[in-house]
């Protein structure tokens, strides 16, 4: 069955489009792959290990469901290839090497320089972990900063960890 993958993989990015159009996202954070700051930045709030308590207590949340980040990028005009190149080549083997599922990625049809994508851990925690040995990974950084010898690619960026509904066909 050759097609399975493919209906696999459309069918887990309409289960996420679905999650969106219906607002069932947890408050975005921003982190991660942002550009460094030109001036020394103010502490990070550091994100919770867990839910917020009124997600967590919702009896439609999957029990043992693993958690999603859905994460969008911002990039300066005309360095969407760029940072694709950057995925591509680098940044896609370092997420898999910190433990971060590559779930799927997509580039807005009528929105230019954006590229959104999704990750999946095991847990808030796992995902903490996994960002943090990532951007404290030599490789990371050397791949980051070989890729914006032409100038800066990411302009912001916005995360959002979502939980999957007990009814949701992707956990």
């Amino acid at each position: 069955m050759p097609q399975l993958p493919s209906f696999i993989a459309r069918r887990t990015a309409l289960a996420f489009v679905s999650a969106l159009a219906v607002g069932t996202l947890m408050p975005s954070i921003t982190s991660a792959q942002q550009p460094p700051a030109t001036t020394p930045p103010a502490a990070p709030a550091a994100a919770p290990a867990t839910p917020p308590a009124a997600v967590a207590a919702s009896p439609s949340v999957a029990k043992d469901g693993r958690v999603f980040e859905l994460r969008t990028y911002y990039c300066h005009p005309g360095r969407l290839e760029a940072l694709n190149k950057r995925f591509r080549d680098h940044t896609n083997k370092l997420f898999v090497k910190h433990g971060m599922q590559l779930v799927g990625y997509w580039i807005p049809i009528d929105k230019p320089d954006i590229l959104t994508y999704v990750l999946a851990y095991p847990s808030r925690a796992a995902a903490a972990k996994s960002w943090a040995d990532f951007r404290a990974d030599p490789d990371w950084n050397a791949a980051r900063t070989a890729s914006e010898a032409d100038g800066p690619i990411v302009l912001k960026v916005d995360s959002v960890y979502m939980s999957p509904t007990d009814y949701s066909p992707v956990k």
